[in-house]
């Protein structure tokens, strides 16, 4: 129907009505818009000017909520996991807004556990209309529509924002959109704060690092300022009142460093802190092998509930403790605890920064350590060398060397007094003294015997060393001890002078109380110990080498008069019996000639007067078992100790008493002068008195008769040695051509032993004739052998481990080759191949050949075995078999060889590449020849390649033991 001309002009009018009501609805909309977007933005502006500080941000938050919301009161709170706590509200009145203020758990709040669980918001129109204790007490409170929106990050529950209304009116879904949109807002100041705070505490802690490091830096091998600095560091950090750091020394905890209530600073100060018997005290924990170890209240814990650590806790105030060990390589070095006097556990952040200043704790003791050990490194090798330059300033004097050996080792090893002392035979004596009394010290310096039950018994005996830890703790039952014991020592260390198993005397460190030695120390006086040793040796090779140098200048001095003066003795003997008497330390000597019959004086020299004339007047005669006696009857040296002794000075030898009472002699030496057994004449030396003759002097004046010997020769030998220079040349000459003969003959020798049995070829040369090593035919017996797994082990081993191997098994089975003389044809990687019965025919060739592969096997599998623990797994075959064969030599002439040729070579090949690991198949010919001395097991018909027909193969098993063997000519058979 047509609209009629009224309602045509009441449409307008309605019209413009309508449009004018959207306006102002719309003008609405955008103002509160505006105010949205004004109170985010000052919201924003809060959260800007209050950096990790999330109240103020929180408090405008919930101001501009509850403005826009149209709502009477409400919370902005945070939740941890466990507890939820409101950090600002507006509106709610006591005791609700005491309540909201103090941790609640939310699993008693239904409402809270919805966002618990995840839901987005809780919305209530009316909580009349709930029937639950938190809604109840909400009405009573003037609460009923509730509006709750969760605070996420990353799914994560961070808090809730919550506004309400005095009355039971629901609020619109803008209002909900706009709280959701604060929501979003105070997750950004939440995250902002968390991410300011852990900025600003990591930037704290690596302060507070670097602070530690600069200590560290500035105090080395110091490490109380570095302690001291570490825990004020780390209570500031951690929140935490008071702490302390200890060290451990493996039984008792040590207190290094404290900041603690006076109470429990003296007790920790009074005596080390020994772990406590319950395995659940702290620092027995950690001893027992915690790193960590926290407790939230002492006062409330058993452990803790009596004695000493009650009282202590008590006066204290601690209740939250936390405990972090110091560890090295786990090594228990100490501790760094913390107490809090209030029960607040510490967060997992501050535990991770304890461990963190624990670990800067271990490098500082490891620093110390390794500088102190760097110190008294230095300080040992300053006094090394010190010792060294003592000994190289005071060659063969042994006084300085040894004063200075003792004043060193003593310093260093921390020791009051000791000695050192030498060994003479059975007697001991102390050669160097420090700090000890006087009289003690003379008594050292007096030779005395080894005490039964003494130390330096203990060291001839062939101990290490001795450590007495309290010497006054045992009766001491030899007056070294007594008196030492007298001189005021407790703690005493013996260490050994050693040469090749020999004890040449001992070093001794003191201490008037009673404190063990550390190792260290004891490595210190060990290596002293070793300097004195190489100051001994010195010193007697210095005075060797002197005496020597003497003895060869002498020699030099007495084989220059024999060369000037050929043919002419007399000044030969002069000078030969000055340098004898000098050198050996006798007062007289004389050399006399002999003649078949008598001897005659040939050279005298210091012989007293009386003696010398008495022996002019008289013939050179001799009785029976006097030396000249002894000499002719065939003795080629007399050393009497004692003349007066003797047995011919007791019954009034003419000459041995003349010697005694004329010219004083003692003790003599006499050596005889002979060529070819030919007595030639005598050299005697005589001492004044009773003191023997050195082994090296003996030895010197047996020198001297040999140059004796010599010069009486010289002259003869110089017309022989004219007569005979041409002879001389002639045999020369044919010396040479047989040398040149003996050096072909070992060059064939050397060429046939590459591939012969040394026997063989030593034969072959032997006999002259090498044409048995030409082409021919012959029934021979061929052993193939090779490894399983070889080529598998050479492609994943290093070339230098498989040359090592090979050198290994070639050096292993190579010789056995030789031992069952067979002939070795080729080496070729793992491969090898024997032939037996030719060049040169030999008894039983199968038997030999089936021997030597069972003897491969067992040196073989030895090999294996070792090498199967490298991963490395081998096994050993082989193949034998019996036939005829062309043989001879190959190559040529600068390198040769000798080999085999024919199907028999190929038959033992083709078995052994059919033998499984520690089987050697033998073919049907093979087993005949050697199945009634060794035991074979049928191994049934085998189709080899590149052979037409089957063959019949029998293997030689492990357990087979090999009868009896005896040798007889050509090499072992069986029995």
């Amino acid at each position: 129907m047509s609209a009629t001309p009224d309602s045509t002009l009441a449409n307008p009018e309605q019209r413009i009505a309508d449009l004018e009501r959207q306006l102002a609805e719309r003008e609405a909309e955008l103002a509160e818009a505006r105010e949205r977007e004004t109170a985010t933005a000052e919201v924003l502006q809060v959260i800007n000017s209050s950096p990790g500080d999330f109240a103020p941000v929180f408090d405008a938050i919930l101001e501009k909520a509850h403005r826009l919301c149209g709502a009477a009161m409400g919370s902005l709170g945070i939740f941890d996991g466990d507890t939820w706590r409101a950090v600002v509200q507006r509106g709610y009145r006591e005791p609700l807004a005491s309540v909201l203020r103090q941790p609640s758990r939310w699993p008693d709040n239904p409402l809270q556990q919805e966002l618990i669980d995840g839901a987005p918001l809780v919305h209530v129109a009316d909580l009349a209309q709930l029937d639950l204790p938190i809604a109840r007490a909400n009405v009573a409170a003037g609460v009923r529509a509730l509006l709750v929106v969760a605070l996420r990050k990353d799914d994560a529950l961070l808090g809730t924002i919550s506004i309400a209304r005095h009355e039971p009116r629901p609020f619109s879904d803008k209002e909900i959109a706009l709280l959701q949109s604060f929501a979003a807002q105070a997750v950004i100041a939440i995250e902002n704060a968390r991410l300011i705070n852990e900025t600003r505490e990591a930037l704290e802690q690596q302060t507070a690092t670097a602070e530690v490091l600069g200590v560290i830096n500035s105090s080395p091998g110091d490490l109380a300022p570095v302690f001291d600095a570490m825990l004020e560091k780390a209570l500031r950090l951690c929140d935490a009142a008071f702490g302390i750091i200890n060290t451990y020394d493996g039984e008792l905890f040590h207190p290094v460093a404290m900041r603690s209530p006076p109470a429990l600073a003296d007790t920790f100060r009074s005596a080390p802190n020994l772990p406590r018997a319950s395995r659940h005290s702290g620092l027995r924990r950690i001893v027992l092998g915690e790193d960590v170890v926290q407790i939230e209240d002492l006062a409330a814990d058993p452990v803790y509930q009596e004695g000493e650590a009650r009282r202590v806790i008590e006066a204290a105030g601690a209740h939250s403790y936390l405990g972090v060990a110091l560890r090295l390589e786990g090594k228990l070095l100490g501790t760094i605890g913390t107490y809090r006097q209030e029960v607040r556990p510490f967060s997992d952040k501050q535990i991770a920064l304890l461990q963190n200043f624990a670990a800067q704790a271990v490098i500082a003791m490891e620093n110390a350590r390794l500088i102190t050990e760097t110190r008294e490194a230095l300080e040992q090798q300053t006094a090394t060398a010190e010792v060294l330059q003592v000994i190289n300033s005071s060659p063969g004097d042994l006084k300085p060397v040894f004063d200075a050996i003792l004043e060193k080792a003593h310093s260093l090893c921390a020791a009051v007094h000791g000695a050192l002392v030498v060994r003479d035979g059975d007697q001991f004596r102390a050669v160097a003294t420090h700090g000890l009394p006087g009289q003690f010290a003379e008594l050292l310096r007096q030779s005395f015997p080894s005490y039964p039950g003494a130390p330096y018994e203990r060291l001839l005996q062939g101990e290490r060393l001795i450590h007495i830890q309290d010497q006054a703790a045992s009766e001491q039952t030899y007056p070294i001890g007594r008196a030492s014991v007298e001189a005021g020592g407790r703690t005493l260390l013996f260490v050994p002078l050693r040469k090749d198993g020999t004890l040449l005397g001992y070093i001794t460190a003191g201490r008037q109380e009673v404190r063990p030695f550390s190792d260290r120390e004891i490595a210190l006086l060990q290596n002293f110990a070793a300097q004195a040793v190489i100051a001994m040796e010195n010193a007697r090779l210095i005075t060797e080498t002197r005496e020597a140098l003497e003895r060869q200048t002498a020699t030099a001095e007495v084989l220059q008069v024999i060369n000037s003066s050929p043919g002419d003795l007399t000044p030969v003997f002069d000078a030969m019996l000055e340098k004898a008497t000098r050198l050996c330390e006798a007062g007289f000597g004389e050399l006399d000639v002999y003649d078949g019959q008598h001897f005659r004086v040939a050279a005298t020299l210091g012989a007293p007067a009386a003696f010398d004339e008495w022996q002019k007047r008289r013939p050179a005669a001799f009785g029976p078992g006097t030396a000249p006696a002894r000499i002719v009857g065939g003795e080629n040296l007399v050393h009497t100790v004692d003349l007066k002794t003797t047995e011919a000075y007791q019954r009034g030898d003419p000459m041995r008493r003349a010697l005694v009472d004329l010219g004083g002699a003692r003790t003599h030496l006499i050596v005889a002068l002979r060529k070819d057994s030919a007595l030639l004449g005598i050299i005697a030396v005589y001492r004044q008195e009773v003191r023997p003759f050195s082994e090296k002097q003996i030895a010197l004046l047996q020198n001297f008769a040999a140059q004796a010997v010599i010069a009486m020769e010289n002259a003869r030998l110089l017309g022989e040695l004219r007569q005979r220079t041409e002879e001389v040349s002639e045999l020369n000459r044919g010396l040479e051509s047989r040398v040149a003969e003996q050096v072909d003959e070992l060059g064939r020798v050397g060429r046939l032993k590459r591939f012969l049995a040394p026997q063989l070829a030593e034969l072959i040369v032997s006999q002259g004739d090498e044409n048995i090593l030409e082409s021919h035919r012959r029934e021979i017996v061929v052993v193939f052998c090779d490894l399983r797994g070889y080529t598998a082990f050479t492609e994943t081993a290093e070339p230098e481990e498989v040359l090592d191997f090979l050198r290994e098994y070639h050096g292993a089975l190579g010789p056995l080759v030789s031992q069952f003389e067979g002939t070795l044809d080729q080496f070729s990687g793992d491969g090898i191949m024997v032939f037996f019965n030719d060049p040169v025919p030999i008894p039983d060739p199968a038997e030999r050949a089936v021997r030597m592969a069972m003897a491969m096997r067992e040196a073989a599998g030895a090999l294996i075995a070792d090498w199967r623990r490298r991963d490395r797994e081998l096994g050993f075959g082989a193949g034998i078999a019996q036939g005829y064969a062309t043989l001879g030599q190959i190559g040529f002439a600068e390198r040769s060889g000798y080999t085999a040729i024919g199907t028999v070579c190929n038959l033992a090949a083709r078995l052994c590449a059919e033998a499984k690991n520690g089987q050697i198949l033998i073919a049907g010919r093979v087993a005949a020849a050697v199945e009634k001395v060794i035991a074979v097991e049928d191994f049934g018909s085998l189709a080899l390649k590149g052979l037409t027909q089957p063959v019949s193969a029998f293997n030689v098993p492990l357990a087979a033991a090999p009868p009896a063997l005896r040798v007889i000519e050509g090499g072992p058979q069986s029995v």
